[in-house]
């Protein structure tokens, strides 16, 4: 009765993980999920934060310096001997000072501040894109490990009820102990693939989890014709000029070689020195009594003329442009392997779409029905029922490489083609 045993264990295991889960699943389809996605995943939250933050980095290089005011008094008057001397007879300074921005600095931060705000918003996209790809890849793994696990219970149901029926016989002498013991081999055999499958399915579900932040089990909705949505008769030519067009990464480094140039920009504009102009008043202690004055000044630019930072800036400036190279002729590179894997498993999955139909169920039915009847040996069964689960298998990988290689190039191209 071992498998008896083994399959009450995997009973218990499997009910204690499921009771995790809250009492209603939650059943969605794959818009419901990415608007839940889209207003619920903290990710993408934070990154609307980041956004803000860099507009409002924008407003503040805007600001012009605050002046600068100054008081002075006189502590102790020794002639007259008297503490803070400051009326008519006494003395007191102002002065007020305003820093003037030469050379269009105020501009260049300016530029720079919104040139981070746009990558900003570039580097939101772009870990949208990436989250949908796990959310989409994930949301079809659940369902296709669902439908598998569905289809598993239901065997080892079988199983169970062929053990019992052949136990019986065995007992009666009817039967080879060999027979039974190759059913019992094949139950543990499903059983334990069942339970590998039910682990992926719990990892994707976590991750489902994650990415729409929900507590509940989360079911997927969707039919085999949300499959045939994937196969698209896209060249690989437009999907490269979609990529130049709208990668992230490649924007974000294009942004990278702006934000550089504006970088080298506002350290050339550094070397112009700034000017600053004020405006005093001093009651006793100049020429003239109560006088009002001005005046200006600035820094010589003898010495430091910011040389090490332009030259820095110049080398920034060249980083960024072989930067730009490397990724491009890197993401091309993974463009044409991608189209190439995605038109291999579309090939894979009209050929698999054509094998398999009902005539898998019937065929399935018929053997189980002869097998009880003894029309068809334990080995026949057996060969047929391992065939079956592998065919089964297949099918669900197919459909789920298929999704994944049609969203890699979305990934890729930066743009919902498929």
């Amino acid at each position: 009765m071992y498998y008896k045993t083994k399959a009450v264990i995997t009973f218990l295991l499997t009910s204690i993980v499921i009771s995790s889960f809250a009492a209603d699943p939650v059943k969605i389809n794959i818009r419901q999920a990415d608007s839940i996605f889209l207003e619920k995943n903290y990710l993408l939250l934070a990154s609307t934060m980041n956004i803000e933050a860099q507009k409002a980095l924008i407003l503040q290089a805007k600001l012009y310096p605050n002046p600068t005011f100054s008081l002075g008094f006189v502590a102790y008057d020794p002639e007259n001997k008297k503490a803070l001397h400051i009326g008519s007879s006494g003395q007191k300074t102002a002065e007020i000072e305003q820093l003037l921005l030469l050379g269009g600095k105020r501009k260049a931060e300016i530029e720079m501040a919104k040139t981070n705000a746009s990558i900003a918003e570039i580097e939101f996209q772009k870990l949208v894109r990436e989250l949908r790809f796990k959310l989409y890849s994930n949301l079809f793994n659940v369902g296709q490990q669902k439908k598998l696990l569905a289809i598993y219970d239901a065997q080892l149901n079988l199983l169970d009820e062929l053990l019992e029926s052949n136990t019986i016989q065995v007992r009666k002498g009817n039967l080879p102990a060999k027979d039974l013991v190759r059913l019992k081999g094949a139950y543990l055999k499903l059983n334990n693939s069942k339970a590998e499958l039910f682990k992926d399915y719990l990892n994707a579900q976590g991750e489902l989890q994650t990415i729409l932040h929900l507590q509940d089990e989360i079911i997927f909705d969707f039919s085999d014709a949300d499959f045939g949505k994937y196969i698209k008769s896209i060249g690989l030519p437009a999907l490269t000029e979609e990529m130049n067009r709208n990668q992230p990464e490649l924007l974000l480094l294009e942004k990278d070689k702006v934000l550089a140039q504006q970088y080298l920009t506002y350290q050339r504009k550094l070397a112009i020195p700034d000017l600053s102009i004020s405006a005093n008043y001093d009651q006793q202690g100049s020429v003239f009594k109560n006088e009002i004055g001005t005046g200006i000044s600035l820094s010589l630019p003898f010495w430091n003329r910011n040389q090490g930072n332009i030259k820095a800036g110049t080398f920034k400036l060249k980083e960024s442009e072989y930067q730009f190279k490397a990724l491009e002729s890197e993401l091309h590179n993974k463009l044409r392997n991608s189209y190439t894997f995605y038109r291999q498993t579309v090939s894979e999955y009209q050929k698999a779409k054509k094998l398999y139909d009902n005539d898998f169920e019937e065929t399935l039915k018929g053997m189980n029905d002869n097998f009880k009847k003894r029309n068809v040996s334990i080995i026949e069964f057996l060969d047929f029922f391992e065939a079956y689960n592998d065919a089964l298998t297949e099918l669900a990988r197919i459909k789920t490489q298929l999704v994944d290689s049609a969203q890699e190039l979305n990934l890729l191209t930066g743009k919902d083609i498929y």
